[in-house]
């Protein structure tokens, strides 16, 4: 077995995107910052409504996937053809944009606490242009487990093993297999978190500080950086206070990424088509979004 170390930290850079929303944005600052699946990650936090009132109006998307991660607060989605879903205090929004979808992402609270994360992950050629579809999670369809005194981990994709255990969350089957986990561990505590050993993976610390355990060193990692670890079977993290971050990774798809705003293609010609297609009204012909029903209960 062999333990990850960090191989690079991004400190996380504030921006505004959508109508003036304030966020962090760690993966994503420019074509150099990303980490093949991820192609962006952007962390949102404020109690000022101005920070985030303005929400994101309607607005396309082409050839990869979102995932929105509601840690606080009360978000609406809706889509082009009328479909509407509630993000809500922990919850999760993971839509495939495939061929194409334009949808709003808008704050339904003016004022209090807003916080949460928007990762974006890339899809192979082969699944670019299929038909867009979309799951609400609920919080209670997310598992969570105390792993180990003072730790405890929301599986939202991917499967986590501990002690002799295994706890599968709602999000699986894609062909990146991707791990998102939300850790949040007390001061001094220690956690060893088994990763597949060829997938990419980064931790985000949101409140606090986190150190990575590697041979006799431990490797600090401070709150609102990314930190990309390089390959093995683990990663060890040792809380340096008490901390809450999130954990990603996923199957490297090793394929050519040319991103033109939200159309993310393999070809600029596949970018040019997809501007034609969006001005001519033609982004998300072939069919509706589909909605994907997950089980009641996780």
């Amino acid at each position: 077995m062999s333990n990850r170390s960090l191989q690079q930290i991004i400190l996380a850079m504030s921006v505004s995107d959508g109508a003036g929303v304030k966020i962090k944005r760690s993966l994503g600052l420019n074509a150099q910052l990303r980490f093949d699946p991820f192609l962006m990650l952007d962390c949102f936090g404020s109690e000022q409504a101005d920070d985030y009132i303005k929400g994101f109006p309607p607005h396309p998307h082409r050839g990869f996937e979102t995932v929105t991660y509601m840690l606080d607060g009360h978000m609406l989605h809706e889509d082009h053809l009328g479909n509407k879903g509630h993000l809500k205090s922990g919850g999760v929004q993971w839509m495939t944009a495939g061929r194409g979808i334009i949808h709003s992402e808008m704050p339904q609270q003016e004022q209090g606490l807003m916080r949460g994360f928007q990762l974006w992950l890339n899809l192979p050629a082969a699944e670019k242009m299929k038909a867009a579809a979309y799951v609400d999670i609920s919080p209670e369809q997310i598992p969570q487990r105390d792993v180990a005194p003072g730790v405890c981990v929301k599986v939202i994709a991917g499967t986590f093993e501990y002690a002799n255990s295994m706890v599968t969350g709602p999000i699986n089957g894609l062909s990146t297999e991707p791990v998102f986990y939300d850790i949040r561990m007390k001061a001094g505590t220690e956690l060893t978190v088994p990763l597949p050993a060829a997938h990419h993976a980064l931790l985000y610390p949101f409140a606090g500080s986190v150190a990575v355990k590697h041979a006799a060193s431990l490797q600090q990692l401070k709150e609102h950086h990314a930190g990309l670890l390089n390959q093995g079977d683990n990663v060890v993290l040792v809380a340096s206070t008490d901390v809450s971050l999130i954990l990603l990774a996923g199957k490297p798809i090793a394929e050519p990424v040319v991103q033109y705003g939200p159309f993310v293609m393999n070809s600029s010609a596949e970018i040019e088509q997809a501007i034609r297609d969006y001005q001519q009204g033609k982004l998300t012909a072939g069919g509706p979004a589909t909605e994907i029903k997950l089980p009641t209960s996780a």
